[in-house]
């Protein structure tokens, strides 16, 4: 009885459970994307073309996860009729106890002595594996551009102090501060708390209007800021082909024993650390080498090109790191939350239980630290480039 339950087919069940089923899933989607859809419209009508971009992507990633989806449901049965040695399927496992799924093999692989090179019950788990990477994915971007804002949020209090005309005299750098060791230290720890300073701001901002609207002091900074911050977030929204092929490598190696998911918890940290530290570091020497430049005729750094302050010349790169940060780092919260719902706390593939914790501590920090501190300051840092000046530059002075 139980059997026949299990293997019930559409054609002996209830109509109006296929109906209802139907109903729901079509109304949720219907919602979905006239949400999307409404969005967009209230994008474009505000003028954030880049934002709007940026929906545009993340509506092409469901797109082809969708699309992953679809030929993982449609391919199903042909996959399981892929028979491959017992042997093989011993080689490389996540787990060292037999699954259960094996006992229930195709008869087909069952009559050459093999077994299915992916059972159905397999099958099914990484369906829901696509769909969880999907829905962390895109409630990370939201994150990342709400905590973004919220960041440039505080930089609209020191923009409008300078219109009104109340600024400070930048303190000299004192002595013990000019050593380079020195200044990489700081630069190490002011990421953590105060990534762009009043006094940083203040220079940079004085320096840009000084150098692109000398006869507009009162220009909007923090404006600007905001569209630099919604460019670079276009940039790192989509799921571009060499992180899906960190997917693919991160599930080959997947083994027991090789703890891969504990060692790589680490990477999206340290590489953080790495990246908010140069960008520091490049922030206080534009700040100081702006500050002390009066003009032009002096050699004014500002009017020289940043490119040489960051790795190989090559400021993208540094946005390159960010995008693979964001991405690894959700990509490594949505296997935590899918081990957690389809295996269970004490999964093996969960590996020791007092890893999980401080796996997922260090993921909500990344999170916090990329999004609030790291983004925002990337987008100050290199908010001189030629490209984006040419579709930004034209913002209407405040008031």
């Amino acid at each position: 009885m139980g059997q026949e339950e299990e293997a019930q087919s559409l054609a002996l069940t209830p109509t109006w459970v296929v109906a209802s089923v139907c109903l729901v899933i079509v109304a949720i989607s219907l919602a979905a994307e006239r949400l999307l859809h409404r969005l967009g419209k209230v994008l474009k009508f505000n003028g954030q073309e880049a934002l709007f971009s940026a929906l545009q992507r993340v509506k092409e990633e469901l797109m082809i996860l969708g699309f992953i989806s679809f030929l993982l449901s449609v391919c199903q049965n042909l996959i399981n009729r892929i028979c491959i040695p017992e042997s093989a399927a011993r080689v490389m496992l996540p787990c060292i106890e037999e699954s259960k799924a094996r006992e229930d093999a195709a008869k087909l692989c069952k009559r050459k002595g093999e077994v299915p090179m992916l059972s159905e019950e397999a099958l099914h788990q990484l369906h829901i594996f696509i769909f969880v990477l999907g829905v962390v994915h895109v409630l990370f971007c939201v994150t990342t551009l709400l905590l973004g804002g919220a960041k440039m949020r505080t930089w609209n209090k020191w923009e409008k102090e300078i219109q009104q005309g109340r600024i400070k005299e930048r303190e000299k750098t004192p002595g013990w501060m000019k050593p380079s060791a020195v200044r990489w230290i700081i630069a190490f720890f002011k990421q953590f708390y105060n990534s762009v300073g009043k006094p940083d701001y203040q220079v940079l901002r004085s320096a840009f209007v000084l150098r692109h609207y000398p006869n507009r002091l009162d220009f909007d900074f923090h404006k600007y800021m905001v569209r630099a911050l919604e460019h670079d977030f276009k940039e790192v929204v989509g799921i571009s082909w060499y992180l899906w092929l960190f997917v693919i490598v991160f599930l080959l190696l997947n083994i027991n024993g090789w703890h891969t998911y504990f060692w790589l918890s680490f990477l999206p940290l340290i590489l953080l650390l790495i990246v908010g530290t140069k960008l520091e570091h490049i922030s206080t020497r534009l700040a100081q080498e702006a500050a002390e430049c009066s003009d032009e005729a002096s050699g004014n750094p500002w009017t020289k090109p940043c490119k040489e302050h960051f790795w190989f010349s090559h400021p993208r790169a540094v946005l390159h790191l960010i995008h693979f940060i964001l991405f690894q780092n959700s990509f490594e919260m949505a296997f935590f939350f899918w081990v957690l719902a389809t295996y269970g706390f004490d999964s093996c593939i969960m590996e020791n239980r007092s890893y999980a914790l401080p796996r997922l501590a260090i993921g909500i920090i990344v999170q916090v630290l990329c999004s609030y501190s790291t983004l925002p300051l990337y987008a100050i840092v290199t908010h001189r480039r030629r490209r984006r000046q040419r579709g930004m530059l034209a913002l209407k002075p405040a008031g």
